[in-house]
């Protein structure tokens, strides 16, 4: 069974190794020490769960949930902090976060914390960010940066998904066939896929999907 995918950003060193080890037996876990890159892993692949601890170098934790929370992007959150005055776990979930952890902790409150997260986000339904859109495969749907709720059919909901699991790739069309018609792909036309770009970018925006010319297409970054 495929663990679900969790960043981890801690810049204690001995606190890190610990967790780890612990999470490691129920999750794959991208650990980084620092907030600026915690925020770059967020930006360029998805999680199931983001643990963050409060005082990170390079961007405090509540500055990265903030960015994470800017960016549309909707997994959730749980913040390590040793603050643990009301107010401080007030700002923690202002800010983004969804719930919120005292140090020290005990290990099984924190598996059981992660588990109740991942389970709530599941229900709820996955969401990829598009540029100020938000996609959400599970309904075949979008949303304009207004909350406006834009039906997709199944192939320009597979086509955009495709897109947005690797933004900084450019997909030939080829490539694309393959993902949106994988049972059948060698059967179709590769033009096929000009026409639901034009769908999609009718549907939305036409920054949406960007045209790499002589190469094929990537995801845009509409406003």
């Amino acid at each position: 069974m495929t663990l679900p995918d969790v960043l981890y950003a801690e810049d204690d060193a001995d606190q890190a190794e610990m967790t780890i080890e612990v999470l490691s037996e129920y999750y794959t876990v991208d650990h980084v020490a620092d907030g600026s890159q915690a925020l770059e892993h967020v930006l360029h692949r998805s999680y199931g769960i983001i643990v963050l601890d409060r005082r990170l170098p390079g961007m405090d934790g509540l500055s990265l949930v903030r960015a994470i929370r800017r960016a549309r992007i909707a997994t959730p959150i749980l913040l390590l902090t040793a603050l643990g005055a009301v107010d401080d776990r007030v700002d923690g979930l202002d800010a983004g976060a969804n719930d919120y952890l005292v140090k020290p902790f005990a290990f099984e409150e924190l598996l059981a914390r992660m588990r109740a997260l991942h389970r709530g986000f599941t229900a709820a339904g996955r969401r990829r960010p598009i540029g100020c859109w938000t996609l959400t495969p599970d309904s075949q749907a979008i949303y304009s940066p207004s909350e406006v709720r834009v039906a997709l059919t199944a192939t320009e909901t597979a086509l955009l998904e495709a897109l947005a699991a690797s933004p900084e790739h450019i997909f030939t069309r080829r490539e694309l066939v393959g993902a949106v018609h994988p049972a059948d792909g060698e059967a179709v036309s590769t033009g096929s896929i000009d026409t639901y770009v034009h769908y999609v970018r009718r549907k939305t925006v036409p920054e949406i999907i960007e045209t790499v010319r002589g190469r094929g297409y990537r995801l845009g970054v509409p406003e």
